[in-house]
This record gives C-alpha cells, sequence and structure tokens, in this order.
C-alpha cells in the first residue's frame, strides 16, 4: 500500500516535470528558431527545409546590421529612453508607495482607485489628447517627450506593485529602529531601502522592458528617422508587400533581447536579497 502511494507520487511529480518542461520548450522555441535564423544563410532561409540548427553558420545578417547606422541610432535612443524612464518611474513610484502604505488619508483609496482604473483603458483612446498635449509643450517628435509619456503610463502600475511590497514590511520594524533613535531618514535608507530591493529591482526591469519594447507611442509621435527607437526601426525590415528581409531582422531582433538580459543578470543579485525571514520574531 505504502508502496503503491509512492509510486502515484512519483508519477504525479514527472507528469508535472514534463508539463513544465513542455512549458518551457514552448516559450524557449521562437527565441531559439530566431536565433538559429540569425545564423543561416539566406539560400538556406528561404529554401522551405526548416531546420533548427543551420547547416552552414554565417554572420552576414550580423554585419550587415551593424552597417546599418539607424539601426545603432536607434538602440542607443532607444537605450537612452528606457534608462531615463526606469530611474524617474522608480524616484517617483518609491516614495509614493511609502506614503501610500504607512499614512493612511482619505484619499489613499482614490488614489488606488486611479491606479486600477488607467489600466482598464487601452492606450488608442488617449493617443490624440496625448499629441495636443505634448504639441502644446512642444514635445512631440522629442525623446523628452516620449519619455515623458511612458513614465506616465508606468507609474500606476509600478506604483501598486511597489505598495504591495511596502505593506509586507512589518511596522514593528520601523517602531524597534526609532526606539533605539534612528531618525526617519536613518529608517527608511538602511532598514526599509535594503528590504525593497527585490522590489526596486522588479520595478526597474518593468519600466525598462516596457520602454524598451513600446512601439505604438513611439511610432505615432516620433517623425524623425534620428530619433526613432528600435521596435519602430525593426518594423521597417518589412518591406510595404510584407517581404521581410528575415537574415537581417532576427539578427537585430536578437541583438534587441540583449539589453533585457544584461540588465537581468545585473539586477539578479537582488532578487535574492531584501528577505524578511527572521526580521521580526513572535
Amino acid at each position: 500500500m505504502f508502496s503503491m502511494q509512492l509510486f502515484k507520487r512519483g508519477m504525479i511529480k514527472a507528469v508535472l516535470h514534463m508539463l513544465i518542461l513542455t512549458y518551457l520548450m514552448y516559450l524557449l522555441f521562437p527565441l531559439l528558431w530566431m536565433i538559429s535564423t540569425s545564423f543561416k544563410p539566406t539560400p538556406e532561409i528561404y529554401s522551405g527545409i526548416p531546420t533548427l540548427i543551420p547547416e552552414v553558420f554565417t554572420l552576414d545578417h550580423y554585419v550587415s546590421v551593424l552597417k546599418e547606422e539607424r539601426l545603432l541610432k536607434s538602440i542607443l535612443n532607444s537605450l537612452y529612453v528606457g534608462v531615463i524612464t526606469s530611474v524617474i518611474v522608480v524616484l517617483i513610484s518609491l516614495p509614493a508607495a511609502y506614503a501610500l502604505s504607512r499614512y493612511k488619508t482619505s484619499i489613499n483609496k482614490a488614489v488606488m482607485g486611479w491606479i486600477l482604473t488607467t489600466q482598464i483603458f487601452p492606450a488608442i483612446l488617449i493617443m490624440i489628447p496625448l499629441y495636443m498635449i505634448l504639441r502644446s509643450l512642444q514635445l512631440t517628435d522629442t525623446l523628452a517627450g516620449l519619455v515623458l509619456v511612458y513614465v506616465v503610463w508606468d507609474i500606476p502600475f509600478v506604483l501598486w506593485m511597489l505598495q504591495g511590497y511596502v505593506k509586507e514590511i512589518p511596522v514593528e520594524l520601523e517602531e524597534a529602529a526609532a526606539i533605539d533613535g534612528a531618525t526617519q531618514s536613518q529608517i527608511i535608507y538602511k532598514i526599509i531601502m535594503p528590504l525593497l530591493l527585490p522590489a526596486i529591482g522588479a520595478s526597474v526591469m518593468f519600466a525598462f522592458i516596457t520602454a524598451w519594447n513600446e512601439f505604438f507611442f513611439a511610432l505615432v509621435l516620433l517623425k524623425s528617422p534620428d530619433l526613432s527607437t528600435l521596435p519602430v526601426e525593426l518594423a521597417r525590415f518589412t518591406g510595404i508587400e510584407g517581404q521581410a528581409r528575415t537574415g537581417p531582422l532576427a539578427a537585430a531582433s536578437f541583438m534587441a533581447t540583449i539589453p533585457s538580459i544584461i540588465l537581468f543578470a545585473v539586477l539578479r543579485k537582488w532578487f535574492a536579497s531584501g528577505t524578511l525571514q527572521g526580521a521580526v520574531k513572535g
């Protein structure tokens, strides 16, 4: 009887592992196919014979992509927009999330309602009034205007996410530090901030990746070719009749994933820190 139960548990675990592995392969296969295509010569891409491993490896597509000055310029534009957006969003959302969690006022519910409401409406509904506002501020066709749009668009979700993290930190930690003579600034920077490192890392990644991948606002607001961001520039690899430059497009798309991977590698240690385990006894 006992061995039968162990067998059933083993089968359940095996099935769960197979399902997880299948799901991971489903998620990773498009990335693997894109990388494979980027190293295939053009005749092999259009041969009609699908192969995951290229028969002949070539770097011609990467060379042709790196020779295009507009693509390199668009990468720099996207980096500029993504970095500035993520920094501003976190600097605004972090103190606001702390205030919403620790100081109970009558406007807290209104603010949280506003946060949730902003996530309901699609971007297309606000495009015309947003364009008119930016035009009156002379911020259309500028990277600063695009950063402003991304900051306003990202703050509600990041604020809601950070507010949940702050609420999980016991108030007793702050009270104990205050009893020991710590000032409010010391409590925030020496106690609260280290515990919020995973939340800050997640917020930075969300804001950066959102700005890095966003296409619609950048397409409408930026008209100068020198100001175009990477998603807009990648769209130009497809011709008017839908004939895509598949090899260079795959190479450029793979290059577009590298900054996100690097950012995750840099912030990875933040996700392992900030644990609350053992912080409060009793």
